[in-house]
């Protein structure tokens, strides 16, 4: 039972973010480039969830959003699933207790989502490649997405920690004598 809410949550903070992202952030933007609360979402997921339900998270929000206001099926799809396959990973290596810790992850996952859809984008779409405007929107996505992580730090810890405790399994061995 508590997975099923967790799980509901999960698309509930997905309809949030696409509610925000949509109205709110098309106000509040620089130069055109609004926050990807997306990457934040399925890192969350990946982080404190595992590499598999991050993946499965990523890939069908990433479906949705194709659907929704993508050019192409497929290129959020597979970027997102990446982002929540990166967050399994840096669970097992890095601490997700600090702050600073959380932003320089999200950082990185921001430069390779938006550095993998540029490319997919260019190649799918046939979009010519202008690095200067790429690395301009890279840096201004990459201020919006820092500023926001710290904001919500409080709730990505205890959205996660939630998501954490119902979904990964004790794995602690103990001795039979």
């Amino acid at each position: 039972m508590n997975k099923i809410k967790i799980i509901i949550g999960i698309i509930f903070a997905f309809l949030i973010v696409y509610l925000l992202q949509a109205n709110f952030f098309s106000w509040f933007n620089l130069a055109g480039v609004k926050p990807n609360l997306f990457v934040i979402l399925v890192l969350t997921i990946g982080l404190f969830s595992g590499r598999s339900m991050g993946a499965t998270f990523g890939i069908l929000f990433g479906l949705c959003l194709d659907f929704f206001i993508g050019k192409s099926v497929g290129i959020y799809g597979c970027m997102l699933g990446i982002v929540g396959i990166i967050g399994g990973y840096l669970d097992k290596n890095f601490s997700k207790d600090s702050r600073i810790t959380i932003i320089t992850m999200t950082t990185f996952v921001t430069v390779i989502f938006e550095l993998g859809t540029y490319l997919l984008n260019v190649a799918v779409n046939s979009y010519q490649i202008n690095t200067i405007y790429f690395i301009k929107l890279l840096i201004i996505e990459l201020m919006f997405n820092i500023i926001l992580t710290i904001i919500i730090y409080p709730l990505i810890i205890k959205f996660g920690y939630k998501i954490e405790e119902t979904f990964k399994e004790n794995k602690i061995l103990t001795r039979y004598f």
